[in-house]
This record gives structure tokens, C-alpha cells and sequence, in this order.
């Protein structure tokens, strides 16, 4: 009887402290003060290029500003953003400025303290801009049917978009829908690509280049998705012991598919969502393709975040790691990012995912990244302190 009360007590005590460290954390303020000085390697970080990124986004704010037409819990207004913005000129010091406009913030996220950073790139595939012989995979410009639910609809149905039959909203059509032929003979191919694992991951990063017989290279800008439900296919191979978790990367995915063509056009059916595409010009062609803020995205200095927590056009200071070269050693990643673009699978306080260009050498980093790190973020004065405020 004395074993069984103790037992109760230990367990008591044991549930007492889970429920004390959930509530303290819970309490933990989401951001904490800091100053420039203590940021490590901050000094060192290349403030031009970032200053660049930033100034394309400062035109997006000025021009429409369309991220402040939601709510976006640390974004603050667009007033905020514009006097920041105003404050730039030809001649500013990059560094300087944005010591002088922000206040750096640590971010606590209270659901994943240690922080998740992973990479996405610019896939490149060969296509043609007619169907025949080895071009039979197309990819699709947004159609005329697929549209945005109301409150009430996106509630009951549990989906944002889709498509009216009869007057009444419901899913759109799925990815094996689509491709067994849903959107034939209308019109909607943009281009066409040899092999369904390249369509699928351009799909999945959102963008990609076509190189064509002719010789161009054809940009690819995301449009729009069809709302069905995302489902991360390497999860999928962990989950049915195809793929170790250890060994998991976007390689490790694309060399499976190669083996198994039959049971990869499956595998890929399984994740239920669609990406639409349209044709993007970028004047630089160094430069990525538009994000989520609709301007061009820039190597190693843009960052996808969470755009419910996080308004575009925020500085961001990343203290992560990511891996190099084909072994993927792992070496730090310290850099002044800005936020230009979202993600279905980002979503998180401290959760970014870094563009790192196009290529194989950024496949091959954005392949492999899976980080823990820091995040930093650098908000107007002005509303941070509001923010800490209310804290």
C-alpha cells in the first residue's frame, strides 16, 4: 500500500512539474531586448547586401504595402514601416542605418525553443514550350474556377480555396485529379517538363527555371494553390520505414523516385495539393524569382517566415548552421536576412526557411538543412516599443 502512495506522489510531483514548466514557458516573454554589440557576428555581417534586399521590400511598402491588409501579430503598421523607409537614401551607411531604425529582439518561440531552419532553392528542369516525345508533364497557369472561400465556407469545408459547382463551394480538384486530366483543353499549360518528380518539386519550392530547346531559360513564379491539404512525402517514406529519418533530404527523395518511377507517381499523389504557376521576368538574373511579397527574392538574404507572426519586410539576424558541399559539413550561418516570402510547412515563432539561390550547390544546402538556431528580429523602434510593452 506504501509503494502505491508513493508512487502517487512521485507521479503527482512529476505531472506538478511538467504543468509548472509548460506555464512558465507559456509566461516566458516571446521577445527579450538586446543590443546590437552582444549579437555575434553582427560586425562582420555583409550590411550592404542586406540593406539592398531591404530596400526592395521598402519599395513593395511604399508601392501597396499588401502584407498589412491582415493581421499580423508582430508586424505592427504599415505607418511604422514607411517612416522606417523614409529614412533611406543613396548615400545611407548600411550598417548605420539599421542600428540607427530598429530595435533587435530576441525571438523565444514557446512551442520549439531550440528554433527550426531549414533552406529552399530555385529548381532547375529542361521543358519545352509544346508537348511531344519526351515533353509530356505540364505545368499549369492558374485556372479561371479556382477561387478564394468566404469565412463561412473556408470554416465549414476546412479549405481557404476552391471551386463553385452549381453555386456551392467545395475542394478543388487533387493533385491525381489534375494530372489524369482534370484541366484538359483548356488552355492552362505554361510549359512543358520530361519527368513528374521535376514538376512535383518545383511545385514544392514554389518556383524553378525551364530550360528550353531554343536555348532561353523560362522563369516560373508561383500564382496560386489549389488549398487541398500539403502532405510532405519524405515524411511519408520515414513513416513506412522506405527512408530512415536520419538519412532523410531531398536527394535521399529524389534518388528513391528514380528507382521506384511507379510507386514515386503514387507517393506523390498522396499529397493532395497543387501549385499554379505563372511567367516571371527578374531584371537581375542573379536575383530568385518574386516571393510571397511579390518582389525578387535575393540569394542568402531573404527569408521565409511566418507571415501570421511576421510582416514582410522585416530584418531578421539568423544564428544557425547549414550544410556545405556534398559531404554537408555543417558550418555556422550568421547573416541579416529579410523577410520576403511564407511556406505551407513554416509556422512557428522562430521558424525560417532560407533561400539559397538556384543550382546544385543550393540543392544541395537547401536538401540537407534541418537546423536548430536563433532568430533575431529587427523591428521599428517605435514598435518594439509598443510590443515589449505589452509583454
Amino acid at each position: 500500500m506504501r509503494q502505491k502512495t508513493n508512487m502517487r506522489r512521485l507521479l503527482s510531483s512529476a505531472l506538478l512539474l511538467v504543468m509548472s514548466s509548460i506555464m512558465s514557458a507559456a509566461a516566458s516573454p516571446i521577445l527579450e531586448p538586446t543590443s546590437f554589440d552582444r549579437i555575434a557576428g553582427w560586425s562582420e555581417a555583409d550590411h550592404r547586401a542586406a540593406l539592398a534586399t531591404f530596400k526592395r521590400s521598402c519599395a513593395e511598402i511604399e508601392a501597396t504595402g499588401h502584407a498589412f491588409r491582415r493581421k499580423v501579430a508582430y508586424g505592427g503598421t504599415r505607418r511604422d514601416w514607411l517612416a522606417v523607409c523614409s529614412t533611406l537614401t543613396a548615400g545611407s551607411d548600411p550598417r548605420a542605418f539599421f542600428e540607427a531604425a530598429f530595435t533587435p529582439l530576441i525571438v523565444h518561440d514557446p512551442a520549439r525553443p531550440e528554433g527550426l531552419f531549414t533552406g529552399y532553392y530555385e529548381p532547375e528542369a529542361e521543358g519545352s514550350l509544346t508537348p511531344g516525345g519526351a515533353y509530356k508533364v505540364p505545368v499549369y497557369a492558374r485556372p479561371a474556377d479556382l477561387v478564394a472561400f468566404d469565412q463561412r465556407a473556408a470554416k465549414r469545408l476546412g479549405l481557404a480555396y476552391g471551386r463553385l459547382v452549381d453555386g456551392k463551394p467545395q475542394g478543388y480538384f487533387t493533385r491525381r485529379e489534375i494530372e489524369e486530366g482534370a484541366l484538359k483543353g483548356q488552355g492552362l499549360e505554361l510549359v512543358w517538363l520530361k519527368d513528374w518528380a521535376d514538376a512535383f518539386f518545383i511545385q514544392v519550392q514554389g518556383s524553378g527555371r525551364v530550360r528550353l530547346p531554343e536555348g532561353r531559360t523560362m522563369r516560373l513564379g508561383f500564382s496560386a494553390k489549389t488549398g487541398q491539404p500539403y502532405t510532405a512525402i519524405g515524411g511519408l517514406l520515414v513513416e513506412r520505414g522506405i527512408l530512415a529519418r536520419e538519412d532523410m533530404s531531398m536527394q535521399a527523395i529524389r534518388a528513391w523516385m528514380r528507382q521506384n518511377p511507379k510507386d514515386a507517381r503514387a507517393l506523390m499523389w498522396e499529397n493532395k495539393s497543387f501549385v499554379f504557376f505563372r511567367e516571371v521576368t527578374v531584371e537581375d538574373p542573379k536575383l530568385g524569382p518574386p516571393g510571397a511579397q511579390k518582389v525578387a527574392l535575393t540569394p542568402y538574404h531573404s527569408l521565409a517566415i511566418d507571415r501570421s507572426l511576421w510582416v514582410f519586410g522585416t530584418p531578421i539576424w539568423l544564428d544557425t548552421e547549414a550544410p556545405r558541399g556534398e559531404t554537408g559539413t555543417l558550418t555556422p550561418f550568421r547573416n541579416l536576412m529579410v523577410a520576403q516570402d511564407t511556406g505551407t510547412a513554416i509556422k512557428g515563432h522562430a521558424r525560417g526557411d532560407v533561400f539559397w539561390g538556384a543550382g546544385e550547390a543550393a540543392a544541395l544546402t537547401a536538401g540537407h538543412m534541418k537546423s536548430p538556431g536563433r532568430m533575431i528580429v529587427l523591428l521599428p523602434k517605435a514598435l518594439a516599443k509598443r510590443l515589449l510593452s505589452k509583454q
